[in-house]
């Protein structure tokens, strides 16, 4: 329940705290004030834990609200204990966002305790005089029942049944009639038990005196009629999900079976059958976290992970140090003292491809436990292994009709025997009812029918299981329209287990299918509405708005959907694919590859995912018809293929190195062919100087760096982009934590028309040219906490529509001459907190129609709002999403 978890995180919240008030110094105010919160909402929240009664699901849902402020406020607490006294500036972040949450918490106390105290009040009233009716009416009706048949002792059926009828009740006040031995014949006037009844009360003390009781026989009386009234909320009522509860205990029992040896269990099923969200569960389940104090750690693999680095990355995070160099040069006897005064701690691996990788990931420490999800078996390492079965007809119906209809049932007017053939073809995979109940989702009967054909057709005794479950599942991308599922099938372009960019996908899709970005987005929708891929952080939200930015969002889509789009790729011949994609990352590119290498191959779009490649490496191919080309790889160093050279259709090219650093691109000569490409991304790359001959890229239109190193780029170049890159338009710069300050070269290039430079953190200054950009129409310059002041030439942007500022923390002032920005419409300014005036020329921005702020320069913008008659003011809402932390 809710209030359970509240009641632990609240607790663990308050150890922590103290930590923070002995060891940090600018956080301790709001630490102390943070605790004495958390304590007097502590005892309301254990009493309605230990309550054991089920909440009303709004009552819930305020809890739920409660619980995770409350954890996020533990995170926060958290880091705050952590964080070097010499970041003062995190130092600071860390209180701000603490004393966020502690005036959240105030205020919840001051609106909804009392709210909760007088419902509790009114549900004990109507509820104990319900059952009181319920049980006096059945004990007449059995008391007559019994008086039909002659008398029957108390402790022969059906009176056996009576104490535990009895349970939880106790005198309200001491009984004027002697007490009726258990056992005894009934009293001679007619047996008045409503007179029994009398001042009878539930208690909990009641419940823990024991009763003696005689095994009942079998009577042919409504125990279930005599029992209603006595069972709680919550109880008795059939639990939805059978096999996934049973599965949860049975992994827990043996996570908590002792600590006295490493033990490795695992979690098996095919594809699709729910084995990420069963281990998860068991990860958020409160007996599990208690027993490992919170010590849970989860790892997603793939078929291409760098095992070093994560290794190192884990026991990082494990023992709580930072180690330098690699990670077999730990000794063991340290690797064991790292452990030992810590505590157990839980390792769940997920997605785990090979025994020898497995291996690898083992730490052979006292207290260590390691949960292995995969779709295989691993007897030499994993001893104890639940395997997921499909699920029962009745979960599965119930699941399938959530997709379909949107709700647990088949809906009255639909052909229930239909409905059931289609579940039936799923075979119980969760993921299958998901994907094709969405898919079916409005469809008129004729094409349920002929998905139901089409899925009984996709069995083949010759086929594994997962490969039938593929057959089965290509008939729901049947029903999608032909860009939408041409845009479903570009998916599987991507690396397995990998977040992809949604700024990389909307891009890819619009330069591929000639869409608008606005129907791009459409399409990306549709595929989530049909749990085809996975939206992040609240992205379909996010990215809806006019303005919104790309450039933090992204999606994930799941291994066995993945596998599909690249089942569906693979049905035709390797030089007719209009996707040649790597499934997995290896080390050279596929043989199969090598032996069509002098064939004109047709794809559009090429895939690559490799470790680190040298010239000798690569062989020549040829793409003629290619439009995208995607470059995966992890490497300090990384030689660009000799076929970009001749490339001539080349649109989109995308770079995304997933090592531990940046890495140095080799044979950067290929741009020199590059005449069509339209779309540049870099990912942690070390992005090098321009030289002065550098070959125009006539039709480069959008650049996008992100995690890269741009300091040697920058630093002195004397090239012009304005001539270099003539009609680029769009620019993003994010996470380039090296950037101290812009080139004033970037203000001569005149068709930009959107510049996002986001957490930059020791972006200072922006260059005083910055009124020369005369078609900027968007401008992001958010999450530079370093940035004191915008240039005043920015007023002279008089096209541009958008300026976002926030999360500028030490901005301390806006340029007088704002107002002179006439074609302004849009202003996001939230978390400027040093902002304390608004520019009296504010109120010249006629064509300003939103504003989002904090609560206090709100107040300021009230004032203009006489000025600007359609201005709308948006105080924006405490956020507490700590994936800043995280990442």
């Amino acid at each position: 329940m809710s209030t359970s978890f509240a009641g632990e995180i609240a607790t663990e919240l308050i150890k922590e705290l103290l930590n923070v008030v002995r060891m940090t110094y600018l956080c301790r105010p709001t630490a102390e004030q943070l605790k004495r919160s958390v304590d007097s909402l502590l005892p309301i929240v254990q009493e309605i834990s230990l309550s054991g009664v089920e909440l009303p699901q709004h009552r819930q849902n305020q809890l739920s609200e409660l619980a995770d402020n409350l954890r996020l406020a533990l995170e926060l607490a958290r880091k705050a204990a952590a964080s070097p006294r010499w970041n003062v500036y995190r130092s600071m972040q860390l209180a701000r966002k603490m004393e966020r949450i502690d005036n959240w918490i105030t205020r919840w106390i001051e609106r909804q305790i009392p709210a909760h105290v007088l419902a509790d009040v009114h549900h004990i009233r109507a509820d104990y005089a319900a059952r009181f009716d319920r049980i006096e009416r059945t004990l007449d009706i059995t008391a007559a029942s019994v008086m039909a048949r002659g008398p029957v002792a108390l402790g022969t059926a059906p009176f056996s049944m009576f104490p535990e009828m009895m349970k939880g009740f106790v005198p309200l006040a001491a009984p004027a009639k002697a007490p009726i031995a258990m056992g005894s014949p009934p009293p001679s006037s007619g047996f008045p038990m409503p007179e029994m009844m009398e001042g009878l009360m539930p208690s909990e003390e009641a419940a823990k005196v024991p009763v003696a009781m005689e095994k009942s026989q079998s009577s042919g009386f409504p125990v279930s009629e005599m029992m209603e009234g006595l069972i709680l909320a919550g109880e008795g009522m059939k639990p939805v999900g059978v096999g996934i509860r049973f599965g949860k205990e049975k992994v827990k029992e043996m996570l908590m079976d002792g600590f006295d040896r490493v033990a490795v269990v695992g979690i098996s099923g095919i594809g699709g059958s729910g084995k990420t969200t069963l281990a998860r569960e068991i990860c958020k389940d409160p007996e599990i976290r208690s027993y490992f104090k919170d010590r849970i750690y989860f790892e997603t693999l793939s078929q291409s992970q760098n095992l070093e680095s994560l290794k190192l990355k884990l026991w990082e995070q494990i023992s709580g140090n930072m180690v330098l160099g690699a990670y077999n040069q730990i000794p063991q006897w340290q690797v064991e003292l790292g452990t030992r005064d810590k505590g157990p701690f839980l390792l769940v691996l997920d997605d785990v491809w090979s025994a020898s990788e497995l291996e690898e990931l083992v730490f052979r420490v006292p207290g260590c436990k390691i949960l292995v999800v995969s779709r295989f078996k691993f007897p030499s390492i994993v001893k104890n292994t639940y395997e997921i079965e499909s699920l029962g007809e009745e979960d599965a119906l119930s699941l399938f009709c959530h997709a379909a209809f949107e709700q647990k049932y088949i809906p009255s007017t639909f052909d229930k025997k239909l409905v059931k053939q289609v579940v039936d073809e799923c075979k119980g995979l969760p993921l299958a009812l998901k994907v094709i109940g969405a898919s079916l989702r409005d469809q008129p009967p004729k094409l349920w029918l002929r998905a139901k054909n089409k899925l009984a057709r996709g069995e083949s005794i010759c086929e594994s299981h997962e490969n039938k479950l593929l057959e089965r599942m290509a008939s729901s991308i049947e029903f999608l329209s032909g860009k939408v599922r041409e845009c479903f099938l570009d998916l599987g372009s991507f690396p397995e287990d990998k977040r992809i960019p949604l700024d990389v996908l909307i891009n890819m899709w619009m330069e591929l299918h000639d869409l608008d970005e606005e129907d791009a987005f459409a399409i990306l929708v549709e595929l989530s509405n049909k749990n085809l891929l996975t939206l992040l952080k609240d992205a379909q939200n996010r990215a809806g708005d006019i303005y919104s930015s790309y450039t933090e969002l992204s999606v994930t889509q799941h291994d066995l959907l993945r596998d599909l789009a690249l089942h569906v790729n693979s049905q035709e011949t390797l030089t007719s694919r209009r996707r040649l994609i790597m499934p997995r990352k290896e080390n050279e590119l596929p043989k199969e590859w090598d032996r069509v290498k002098d064939q004109q191959l047709e794809a559009q779009i090429v895939s690559i995912n490799t470790g680190e490649m040298k010239e000798s490496d690569w062989f020549q191919m040829h793409f003629p018809k290619a439009e995208v080309l995607i470059l995966n790889f992890s490497a300090d160093a990384y030689f660009l293929p000799p076929f970009l050279s001749i490339m001539p259709n080349l649109k989109t090219l995308i770079l995304i190195n997933y090592g531990a650093s940046c890495t140095t691109l080799q044979n950067l000569s290929v741009f020199t062919s590059l005449s069509n490409l339209r779309s540049l991304w870099l990912e942690k790359i070390a992005v090098p100087p321009l030289p002065k001959t550098t070959v125009p890229l006539q039709n480069l239109r959008k650049v996008s760096l992100v995690l890269c190193e741009l300091t040697n780029s920058l630093r002195g170049s004397k090239v012009d982009l304005s001539l270099t890159l003539p009609r680029l338009s769009h620019l993003t710069i994010d996470h380039c934590i090296d950037v101290t300050k812009l080139p004033s070269a970037i203000c001569d290039i005149n068709s930009l028309e959107c510049l996002s430079i986001s957490n930059c953190h020791d972006l200072s200054e922006l260059p005083c040219e910055f009124g020369k950009l005369n078609s900027l129409k968007i401008l992001r310059v958010y999450a530079c906490p370093a940035l004191k002041r915008l240039p005043h030439s920015i007023c002279l942007l008089k096209g541009l529509k958008y300026l976002d500022i926030s999360q500028s923390f030490n901005l301390r002032e806006l340029p007088e001459e704002l107002g002179y920005m006439t074609s302004l419409e849009k202003f996001d300014m939230r978390e400027c907190s040093q902002l304390k005036t608004l520019p009296r020329s504010s109120s010249s921005l006629k064509s300003l129609g939103h504003v989002i702020c904090d609560e206090d320069i709100a107040l300021l913008w009230k004032e203009a709002e006489r000025d600007i008659p359609d201005l709308h003011i948006q105080v924006a809402e405490e956020s507490f999403n700590l994936d800043w932390l995280v990442e």
